[in-house]
């Protein structure tokens, strides 16, 4: 199957259950049914993977030229050997008790509060009372979670506490029995993972502005991840929300050959529901994580505090107040300055810069205000930055990009290492750099920072909303490839209205303010063939006849007025 008829399959996967699960909401609000649904979904996905392992070793078990072959063995025996946990655990499948089966999920949601079931597995024989479907689900959870130690604290284990009509947590569970792991190119965790994916940004527009803490628009997490290039080594995400920064890491990995094994993920989060999130879109994807022992305050409670990464990444709250409650001024991460209280950006950056390891790379999202900002220490803290050589990159973004603010935002790229380098000890494919492994190496960009206006970028994707084309990210990401990796940067030019590569003496000339519109200029004007003289002369020409038509206009709509008995004012 090509790729666009996976895409087609997909979009169309993605408006069906979208459309019906959202009929099913009824009075829950979208932050309370964002984790019923995905909840689900997850569920949905450990059992099948499941199942897909268990007709796996069902055909082994037969197969009289595999080693698995039991021989001439009685269905009972065989299935008997398939409720044998550690054939799921070698191949890091989850193991799903009986009673934790999707089948047995969607079997039983219909009936009666009260009514007992019996489940029959390794251990014996229970005895399963349902109080009501959410009852039911929740018990199906605490299943999973008692048995698989890795997910403990990760299940959102409240559905009997929903208050909402139980029929509808049927028929969500009949429609989430819809999404098919069975495809002819696409694996089940390909599948489930873009649902998931899907629904979580489906949910960030329907939360509207509570939405944007848990979910960065794609485009911008997908800008990022191209031109900070994780291919391997430890990755950290300080305000990780659900995720979606490891998620693009793992993508970019596999579309440039890369193994995701060769890449560790460390996570931070406060908010204990977004954190089970990020937790479940990990394990729907079998990537190994530490997302510390809970979720905490990134920097009262730093669930990381040895850490040195090779590549961070982040979008933290814009312009936090109040953040710094128990912290001391002489706090060891303050390297360049001390944060104001009333503004945590600059404590976000110097939090991921203490977090860099040697030659580590970041980017993350700010407010544009952090670029020019000299209030409450900001600007002397941006200086030292500057001065320390530790900026390499200002993108300036469109607006309307964010589901939860209006507020102009930036990314900054830091890089503790600009020297000539090879960010990775092997040589990478030849596809993440834009041609051969050579592009991998980065040119000595000692004293440079380079400026990228994308102000003009982007599209309406509606009304409310801008997002970045493929093609928008390829230019933004290209661009500054080309300036890191050329080694005399002949394949990198100066474009006047977009990019430009400033000497620390020209950011020094400019106050080391950092916003691009002051180094990348004005984008030339189409040249039309017209002397300019002779254009000034025409155009006023053509304004003296229009101002002519509109005292005249003007005398007309008087005259009307006053025939009808309204007086104006002279």
């Amino acid at each position: 199957m090509s790729s666009n008829e996976e895409q087609l399959f997909l979009q169309q996967l993605d408006k069906k259950l979208w459309t019906a699960a959202d009929k099913l909401r009824s009075s829950l609000d979208a932050s309370q049914y964002k984790h019923t649904v995905l909840g689900l979904i997850f569920l949905k996905y450990v059992s099948d993977s499941f199942d897909i392992r268990r007709q796996q070793l069902s055909g082994q078990f037969t197969d009289k030229n595999n080693d698995y072959y039991l021989g001439e063995s009685n269905p009972e025996d065989i299935n008997a050997e398939l409720e044998q946990r550690d054939y799921y655990t070698e191949e890091n499948v989850f193991w799903v008790p009986r009673e934790a089966r999707w089948k047995f999920l969607q079997d039983n949601n219909k009936v009666a509060a009260g009514t007992e079931l019996t489940v029959r597995d390794a251990d014996g024989e229970r005895k399963i009372k349902i109080s009501s479907v959410g009852g039911l689900i929740d018990n199906t959870l605490d299943a999973i979670e008692r048995d698989n130690p890795k997910l403990k604290g990760v299940l959102n284990k409240r559905y009997a506490q929903l208050q909402i009509d139980q029929t509808k947590l049927g028929e969500l569970i009949d429609l989430i029995s819809t999404i098919p792991f069975a495809h002819e190119s696409l694996e089940s965790k390909d599948i489930l993972g873009h649902v998931y994916e899907y629904f979580l940004g489906q949910f960030a527009l329907a939360e509207g502005k509570k939405g944007g803490q848990f979910y960065t628009p794609k485009s911008i997490v997908s800008l990022i991840v191209e031109m900070l290039e994780p291919f391997k080594g430890r990755v950290y995400d300080p305000a990780m929300g659900s995720g979606g920064f490891f998620v693009q890491s793992e993508r970019f990995i596999k579309d440039n050959q890369g193994k995701v094994g060769d890449v560790s993920i460390y996570g931070q989060e406060y908010n204990h529901t977004t954190w089970q999130l990020a937790a479940m879109n990990m394990a729907i994807r079998g990537l190994d994580f530490n997302f510390g022992k809970e979720p905490a305050n990134t920097f009262s409670n730093d669930q990381h505090p040895d850490l040195r990464a090779d590549f961070v990444m982040a979008n933290p709250p814009f312009n936090m107040k109040q953040w710094n409650t128990g912290l001391s001024d002489d706090d060891p991460r303050w390297v360049y300055g001390t944060p104001p209280p009333n503004n945590a950006n600059f404590a976000w950056l110097q939090h991921m810069l203490y977090h860099l390891a040697p030659n580590g790379s970041m980017g993350l999202l700010l407010a544009n205000g952090s670029m020019s900002s000299n209030t409450s220490n900001e600007g002397k803290i941006r200086r030292a930055l500057i001065e320390n050589d530790l900026v390499e990159c200002m993108v300036a973004l469109p607006g309307q990009l964010f589901t939860n603010t209006q507020i102009p935002a930036c990314i900054w790229f830091l890089s503790k290492n600009k020297k000539s380098s090879s960010p990775f000890a092997q040589p990478a494919p030849a596809k993440a750099g834009g041609g051969d492994p050579e592009h991998w190496s980065h040119r000595d960009r000692s004293n440079e920072i380079l400026f990228i206006d994308a102000r003009n970028l982007g599209y309406m994707k509606d009304r409310v909303l801008r997002d970045f084309t493929d093609e928008d990210i390829d230019t933004i990401a290209g661009t500054f490839k080309q300036w890191k990796t050329s080694a005399d940067k002949s394949s990198y030019k100066d474009i006047p209205g977009f990019c430009k590569s400033a000497s620390l003496e020209e950011i020094q000339k400019h106050d080391f303010v950092l916003t691009p519109g002051r180094y990348v200029g004005a984008a030339p004007e189409e040249d039309d063939g017209e002397p300019f003289a002779e254009k000034m002369t025409r155009l006023t020409k053509k304004l003296k006849v229009q101002f002519k038509e509109s005292n005249k206009l003007e005398q007309e709509i008087k005259k009307n007025l006053t025939g009808l008995g309204y007086l104006l004012d002279e």
